[in-house]
C-alpha cells in the first residue's frame, strides 16, 4: 500500500556510493544543483547550511551505524524530512523553502542540531501571492473542526486507556490503544507543526540510543511495546498519565491554531511522504489504521479540491486518482499539481 512504502523510492540506491564520492570534493551547493549532507554517529557534515530560497534537493547520505531520520525544523514544526535511511544509504529530500533560519537533525534525537540558513532572492521577493484568503475561508475552516473532533476522540480513547492500565486489564488496554490510534492517524499531516508533542507521545525506538530501553522511549509505542510484545500493563501508568496530559495540549493547540491556505497541501504532501510501515511495530496490522491514515491525508486535499475543478478540471482528475490509488509515486506530482492550480505551490 502507499501509505506503507512512502519514501522508499527516493533511495538512492544505484550509484550511491560514487555519486556520494563525487559530491564530497564539492561544496554542498555546488553537487549539480543539489545539498549534500553527510550524517555520522554524532552530528552533521556540515553543521551549518546556506541555501537561497526556492526549491531545494538535499543529499542525504547515512555514515551512522543506524537507521536516520533527517528533517528541517522550523522551531517545532518539521517543514520537511526523509524517515529510515539504512546505515550506508543515500536519500533524496526537495523542498521548497521560504527564506529564514531553521535547524536541521543529525541522526539519534539526542545529538545536536545543525542549522540551516534561506536565503531570500530577487525570484523569490516577486513570488504571485495566493489568492484571497476568503476564497479558503471555508476549507481551513472545515479542517479546523475535523482536527478538533479527532482531538477529541483521541482524548476519549487514551482516557480509556489510562483507566484501563490502571486496572490491569491488558485486553480492554489494547482495545483502547487500537481505538486511539485511529484519531491519532487522521491527525499525521498536522503533528508535523508540534514535533515536541510527536517526539514524547509516539517515538520510534529506532531513533533513540537505547531503543526500547532508551529513557525517551514514550508515548503510545511504549504502551503498544508493553501490551504486545511484554503482554502486560504493568509500569505503564505514568507513560499512559503523561500520554493523556500531552494529547490534552495538542487539543489545546489545535484550538488556538491557525493555518493558512498554503498549509493544507503542504501537510498533506508530508504526511504522504512518511514511511508508515513501521507505524505500530509491535501490534498486529490494523487495515482500520491504514485506511484512518489515507483519510487524514485525504482531508486536507478533498476540501480544497473544489477550489482545483474550478480552476484546472484535470488536476482535479489528477488528485482523484492519486488519492484512490496505491502509488505513492502519483500522490506528491499530484498534490503540487493541484496546489499550482490554485496558487498555492
Amino acid at each position: 500500500m502507499w501509505w506503507a512504502v512512502g519514501g522508499a523510492a527516493a533511495l538512492v540506491i544505484a550509484g550511491a556510493g560514487a555519486f556520494w564520492a563525487a559530491a564530497r570534493g564539492r561544496a554542498p551547493a555546488e553537487l549539480d544543483g543539489a545539498v549534500a549532507v553527510r550524517v555520522t554517529g554524532s552530528a552533521c557534515e556540515p553543521m551549518a547550511l546556506t541555501v537561497p530560497a526556492g526549491r531545494t534537493r538535499f543529499v542525504v547520505r547515512n555514515d551512522s551505524d543506524r537507521p536516520l531520520e533527517w528533517e528541517i525544523l522550523d522551531g517545532v514544526m518539521v517543514v520537511a524530512e526523509r524517515e529510515n535511511i539504512a546505515p550506508g544509504l543515500t536519500a533524496t529530500l526537495t523542498e521548497q523553502l521560504r527564506p529564514g533560519e531553521y535547524a536541521i537533525t543529525c541522526g539519534l534525537l539526542s545529538n545536536p542540531r545543525g542549522t540551516l540558513t534561506v536565503q531570500a532572492t530577487a525570484e523569490s521577493a516577486a513570488r504571485t501571492s495566493a489568492p484571497p484568503a476568503a476564497d479558503f475561508i471555508g476549507p481551513l475552516s472545515e479542517y479546523r473542526v475535523f482536527l478538533i473532533t479527532q482531538s477529541r476522540r483521541l482524548n476519549a480513547a487514551l482516557t480509556d486507556l489510562d483507566a484501563a492500565i490502571a486496572a490491569g486489564n491488558v485486553a480492554d488496554a489494547r482495545s483502547a490503544w487500537q481505538a486511539a490510534q485511529l484519531p491519532w492517524a487522521r491527525l499525521a499531516p498536522v503533528m508535523n507543526r508540534f514535533a515536541d508533542l510527536s517526539a514524547r507521545m509516539a517515538p520510534q525506538a529506532i531513533y533513540l540510543a537505547r531503543r526500547e530501553d532508551d529513557p525517551g522511549f514514550t508515548g503510545l509505542h511504549r504502551i503498544e511495546y508493553g501490551l504486545w510484545r511484554q503482554g502486560s500493563a504493568q509500569g505503564l501508568e505514568p507513560t499512559a498519565k503523561a500520554l493523556l496530559a500531552d494529547a490534552a495540549d495538542l487539543g489545546t493547540r489545535l484550538a488556538a491554531l491557525r493555518l493558512e491556505p498554503g498549509d493544507l497541501p503542504r501537510m498533506a504532501a508530508q504526511a504522504a511522504g512518511r514511511r508508515q510501515e513501521a507505524a505500530a511495530p509491535y501490534a498486529p496490522a490494523d487495515p482500520s489504521q491504514s485506511e484512518a491514515l489515507r483519510e487524514g491525508i485525504a482531508r486536507p486535499m478533498m476540501l480544497l479540491r473544489p477550489l482545483v475543478a474550478a480552476a484546472d478540471s484535470d488536476a482535479a482528475a489528477a488528485l482523484d486518482a492519486a488519492l484512490g490509488a496505491d502509488d505513492p509515486a502519483l500522490l506528491a506530482p499530484a498534490i503540487e499539481r493541484a496546489a499550482a492550480a490554485i496558487a498555492l505551490d
